[in-house]
């Protein structure tokens, strides 16, 4: 049976007992959760954790200071003491007259956000998966060692409940495989990862997880220092997934009104070309981020942020919404009952393009096709949006990819690079870089590449 009404009936217990301490409006976080970790080494079990966690965070809003509480007592007295500690929280912060619940709250209707056959996978079954594949990986010729190959999954439930009569609560599961491979020696020694995501295990594919990592590590066997050069650009659906999370996390209201993004003052600005559409989308089916409310209780939805090269709008939660004059985009993240809600991305989704990669190689001519990324969040200035990271990957000729590099440094400034993207990929994948990322390869029609 779900815990799920368990849980709303808990959060509404603490809600009581804040109000009857005097809260102007108070909000209730509540979760349990369970998840299992296998790391496989050399065709045996590693390590394996299994471990379970429940807890409850309490918000008190009296006369404009909040308070804030959490615990693991679910018990009538634990909530009831956790309402004394948010009220004790609320009597020494500031006043922040932005403070509060959503003007209005919701729940959007999905369904998928549970795998019906993963209580069927035993942890023998994920054991065997995981060692599948390590076993791929090793299999390819060229690989010298598989370093880390790690099976995870785990189950939530979360409910929430606030004073302005709002309570509902959900359930998911999710899953997900990665494997890190290695080619060559020494010096020469080329990294290649490996991903596989979903609701449950039965939707991971071991052997092109294990494909995969041996797959990226030997495309770059043999790398080396190229000489630098300006030239088209192609970054991988793992880069481009990267980027895309660093740009969801400077498009935040809160990042703007604290005056560290770029993109302060731009709205309905050009920023992008046509091609490159970026959207929060927090009903994405496959997303990880997806739910039916946010981390306040407002009911999540699409929010375009960059569409037809336009800066549409910012990510907000209550808050910031309420500093902005705004209303909220249910884009309150919340990590877990630990922590207050912010504003943060849910599932931030590329649009697709009509290039296959071949397409993309053979625009792109004579260049570079980037597959790694190093030092992105300490390389990218996000005032200016400059940057200089190193990448690795393989070179482009004649539109065809030839030799590996390393030791590259790429340079430019965001909206530039944006602005410069010349052709999108038609296959997508989510990839958990910087988030929870719907990410397809981009031909970026110049950038500075410095090598030797």
């Amino acid at each position: 049976m779900s815990a799920a009404p368990d849980l709303e009936q808990i959060g509404a217990r603490a809600v009581e007992a804040a109000l009857a301490r005097g809260a102007d409006q108070a909000e209730a976080w509540v979760e349990r959760s369970w998840s299992l970790q296998i790391r496989v080494y050399e065709g045996a079990v590693e390590s394996l954790s299994d471990s379970g966690a429940r807890g409850i965070g309490l918000r008190f809003l009296r006369d404009g200071r909040p308070g804030y509480a959490y615990g693991t007592d679910l018990s009538d007295a634990g909530v009831t003491g956790l309402a004394e500690l948010a009220e004790s929280a609320a009597r020494v912060v500031d006043v922040d007259e932005h403070a509060g619940l959503p003007e209005e709250c919701g729940a959007a209707e999905l369904e998928g956000l549970v795998d019906p056959a993963f209580s069927e996978w035993d942890t023998a079954r994920k054991v065997e998966l995981a060692v599948e594949v390590e076993r791929v990986a090793r299999s390819h010729e060229g690989i010298s060692q598989v370093e880390d190959t790690v099976y995870a999954d785990g189950s939530e439930t979360v409910a929430l409940v606030n004073s302005g009569g709002f309570s509902a609560s959900f359930e998911s599961t999710a899953a997900w495989s990665y494997a890190s491979a290695f080619a060559g020696e020494g010096e020469d020694l080329m990294t290649g990862l490996g991903l596989g995501i979903g609701r449950g295990p039965g939707e991971i594919d071991a052997h092109a997880v294990g494909a995969e990592a041996a797959e990226r590590a030997l495309s770059l066997r043999g790398a080396r220092q190229p000489t630098s050069r300006r030239c088209p650009v192609v970054l991988d659906a793992f880069v481009a997934a990267s980027f895309a999370g660093f740009i969801g996390s400077m498009l935040s209201a809160e990042a703007v009104q604290r005056g560290r993004s770029l993109f302060a003052e731009r709205e309905g600005d050009e920023v992008a070309a046509a091609g490159f559409v970026l959207v929060d989308d927090g009903l994405a089916v496959g997303g990880s981020a997806t739910a039916p409310f946010d981390g306040e209780g407002s009911a999540r939805r699409r929010t375009p942020l960059i569409e037809g090269g336009i800066l549409r709008g910012f990510l907000y939660d209550a808050r910031s919404a309420r500093r902005a004059g705004r209303a909220s985009t249910a884009n309150a993240s919340r990590g877990s009952y630990r922590t207050l809600p912010g504003v943060g991305a849910s599932n931030l989704t590329m649009a697709a393009g009509e290039h296959s990669f071949e397409q993309l190689l053979s625009a792109a001519g004579d260049g570079l096709y980037v597959t790694d990324v190093a030092g992105l969040h300490s390389g990218v200035n996000p005032i200016s949006g400059t940057f200089s990271v190193g990448a690795s990957g393989r070179l482009i000729e004649d539109g065809r990819l030839t030799d590996a590099v390393r030791e590259v440094t790429i340079a430019s400034d965001l909206v530039t690079m944006l602005r410069s993207v010349s052709g999108v990929g038609s296959q997508t994948r989510w990839v958990p870089f910087g988030g929870s990322v719907l990410a397809a390869p981009l031909l970026i029609a110049e950038m500075s590449v410095s090598g030797s």
